[in-house]
Order: structure tokens, then sequence, then C-alpha cells
């Protein structure tokens, strides 16, 4: 286990001189999500759970915009902050009910504080959730992206009607 410890650290030197990048870190967020996905597939081979010939244009839509907006709410959303508080530091309001925060802490607390603060990183894992949820609950899952996605048209209105007014009373 040192020698993989020592290769990892030297790969880790050899990538970014300058600064640690926390490599071991991401390696292990990595694994994490190979586990979570393999998860699912143990899931939904249980279940025997048929598997469409195609994506269904509409699902890949509101899945997609599902995921955005979870993803953003989950990363940034000053709602959220508590769940986030314990990886991360609060920095500064960004703009309507979202915020900045920093990682903080060691090894494994500041790879969490990365990935809970990182709205692509998220998506990747609400992906992953989302599809899986299709293939085990498609009908409940239909409905859950159907109202995020409606919160998301919803906030699309929100901040184009405050840029208006702005506009309007500028």
């Amino acid at each position: 286990m040192q020698r993989v410890k020592d290769v990892l650290r030297q790969v880790g030197r050899a990538y970014s001189p300058q600064e640690n990048r926390g490599l071991r870190g991401h390696l292990a967020a990595v694994a994490a999500f190979g586990a979570y996905t393999a998860a699912w597939g143990v899931a939904v081979g249980a279940r025997k759970a048929k598997l469409p010939d195609r994506h269904d244009p509409l699902d890949v839509l509101f899945t997609a915009a599902a995921t955005f907006r979870l993803s953003r709410l989950l990363s940034k959303g000053s709602v959220t902050s508590p769940l986030r508080a314990p990886f991360t530091r609060y920095e500064e309001a960004t703009g309507p009910a979202e915020v900045s925060e920093d990682a903080r802490g060691g090894t494994v607390r500041s790879t969490v504080g990365e990935l809970v603060t990182c709205p692509f990183c998220l998506s990747v894992w609400m992906t992953a959730t989302l599809t899986g949820a299709h293939l085990l609950w498609p009908r409940a899952t239909r409905a859950v992206t159907g109202g995020v996605t409606a919160l998301a048209a919803a906030d699309v209105m929100q901040l184009s009607y405050d840029n208006l007014i702005q506009k309007n009373s500028a």
C-alpha cells in the first residue's frame, strides 16, 4: 500500500509541481462514482428492468433540465448551504439565492467540498441518478423531472422579468 501511495505522490508532483492538486482525493471520487454507478447497474439488473431501445426525446430534455436545476440548487443554492457547510467555507452571495464557497479541510473533506460546490461535477452524479431512476421507476421519475423542469423554466422567467424591470428602471 505504501508503494501505491509513493507512486501517487510522484505522479501528483509531476502533474502539478507548483501546487498540490489533490489527485488522491480525486481518484477516490472517481472510484466512489464507479461504485455508485455499479450499484445502480446491480439494482437495474436485479429488477430485470427492460432497457429501452432508444431514448425518448422528451425524457432526455426533461432529464437535462432537471439535472441542470438540481445540480445548481445543490452546489450553489443558499438554501442548501447547510448541506455543504461541513466541507466548504462561505465566500459571498453571487446572484439570486446563490452563494460562492471554497472547499476546506484535508484530502477527503476538500475533495467532497470541490464536488459539492461544482455544478458540472454534481451533474455527472445527478445524470447517473436520474438515468437509474428512469430504468427502475420510469413514471415516478418522469413526474419528478417534469416538476423540476417546470421549476427551471420558472427560474428563467423570474430572472428574465428581473432583467426587464432593471432595464426599464435605468
